[in-house]
């Protein structure tokens, strides 16, 4: 199996059953078919629409930038699609005052984003970039003049490349290096912003990019691996700590992808396998700051990393989260085989299923129940109190039409999503947010520019922004 198709079968990213079961409590304002009204989710429901620095902000090498992984990776011929990359992407770097003014006319109340390590430390310690700093003030200053809540995430993705010329993640240094940059963040913006994730997905950039050598900066095999584990667990509850430390009431949270795992079928060697997958897709990061550490009894390869864990270590990963963040976009069926010897399995393409489900642009299955089981998954850990959804969303075709934008796929997607949602919390999950992935068209990764996940369409040529029929749908049901 190619590592690209086995990465799209993993679903990792950054993706409607019957209303009967918890079509109770319907409040007014419901659209005709819908079902649901932005009143059942409370008051106090927070909707809002993700981004990440990297996809969005182009500018790469403006105002004193420093290179990121990102930069070197997706200039590298044949590591991205049709060998693009992020130089430009949506230019929100000069276009963000107009963009965070997409999300108001949404009605959404919150922009999430993440900073540029890059951006504000060239080489990722020492000399402070004040452009960089300025940039950020400006965004800031936006969000909270148009009355949209900026909520920041530390890291998403994009290493300074001279740390990663250090040895980056796999470096025990990177727990020095990080600390410095989350304390210049936190205590420059700290006094403005008070919602805070400290990272976006460790399972993601860590098997992606460090286990397959997908994503950037395209390393593979457990040996690079398992340090990058590790230390960017280390760096969670540490940063966790530091924006508690530096930011008077902050309410400090992280993300973290995750999938429903299933066996292909009930055989015990498939099991295995589901156990297996699940260990490294849904429990290895979400354990640790719980103080459950990492679930080596049901992945064994996990047992090689214990050489890079010292003395104190299994304490300092141990962090109480205000909130946890879910990001889920679809399911994972899998199967026992020897192409992966270290997982004994692999998934099997949604392509594969029968009967064959709908499938997005990413390849992924569309399964909104998987978003309602992984609610209930997280709920079931005693220290995740509060819940947010803080990514779903799906690309598929768009249909451009002079000034509009029709993608009745997507906007289906979220309703369906939706109810799933709702279902959970009326059931009793406490989650308090819904944010789309994602605001507009972006780079999405070693997927460049083909697969279109926004609410609002980038023409990459004009940078002409069009709202989306999705994104007009959530202006209206918000407005309820």
């Amino acid at each position: 199996m190619k590592r690209r198709e086995l990465i799209k079968n993993i679903g990792l990213a950054s993706a409607g059953m019957a209303l009967a079961p918890y079509a109770k409590g319907l409040g007014v304002g419901a659209q005709p078919g819908l079902g649901f009204s932005r009143d059942d989710f409370g008051k106090d429901f927070l909707w809002g629409v993700a981004t990440a620095a990297y996809q969005i902000e182009g500018a790469w090498d403006a105002d004193g930038k420093g290179p990121n992984i990102w930069d070197t990776f997706s200039h590298k011929k044949g590591k991205i699609h049709e060998n693009q990359n992020g130089d430009v992407s949506c230019d929100f770097y000069h276009n963000y005052a107009s963009d965070i003014g997409l999300v108001k006319k949404m009605n959404m109340d919150v922009f999430r984003f993440s900073t540029a390590w890059a951006r504000v430390l060239p080489n990722g310690t020492g000399q402070i970039n004040q452009k960089g700093i300025d940039f950020y003030h400006r965004v800031i200053d936006s969000c909270l003049e148009q009355g949209v809540q900026p909520w920041m995430t530390l890291y998403h993705w994009d290493l300074p490349q001279a740390l990663e010329d250090k040895g980056g993640w796999q470096n025990r240094d990177i727990t020095n290096w990080f600390e410095e940059y989350a304390n210049l963040i936190t205590k420059t913006y700290g006094d403005k912003v008070k919602n805070w994730m400290v990272m976006n997905e460790q399972a993601s950039f860590t098997i992606v990019g460090y286990l397959l050598g997908m994503h950037a900066p395209g390393k593979k095999w457990p040996k690079n691996f398992l340090p990058t584990c590790h230390h960017s667990t280390l760096c969670q509850a540490d940063g966790g700590r530091i924006i508690r430390a530096n930011v008077p009431g902050a309410n400090v949270g992280t993300t973290f992808s995750c999938s429903p795992i299933e066996s292909v079928n009930e055989k015990d060697r498939h099991n295995e396998t589901t156990k297996r997958f699940d260990a490294l897709v849904n429990r290895l990061y979400i354990e640790p700051p719980q103080g459950l550490g990492y679930p080596m009894e049901d992945l064994p390869m996990l047992r090689k990393m214990e050489k890079y864990i010292l003395d104190g270590d299994m304490k300092r990963v141990e962090f109480d989260f205000d909130f946890y963040g879910l990001q889920n976009y679809s399911r994972m069926i899998v199967k026992n085989n020897d192409i992966i010897p270290w997982m004994g399995g692999t998934p099997i393409a949604p392509k594969n299923l029968k009967p064959r489900p709908e499938i997005t642009e990413m390849k992924w299955e569309v399964h909104p129940e998987g978003i309602y089981k992984m609610l209930k998954y997280f709920d079931k850990y005693e220290k995740v109190d509060k819940i947010i959804v803080t990514e779903n969303g799906s690309a598929f075709p768009d249909v451009v039409e002079g000034d509009f934008v029709h993608d009745n796929q997507r906007k289906k997607f979220y309703q369906d999503y939706l109810r799933q949602v709702l279902r959970a919390k009326q059931e009793g999950v406490n989650v308090q947010g819904y944010y789309c992935w994602t605001l507009m068209d972006n780079f999405e990764w070693a997927e460049g520019y083909h697969p279109r996940f926004g609410l609002v369409h980038i023409d990459f040529e004009t940078q002409k922004r069009t709202m989306k029929d999705s994104g007009l749908w959530f202006k209206e049901f918000l407005a309820q």
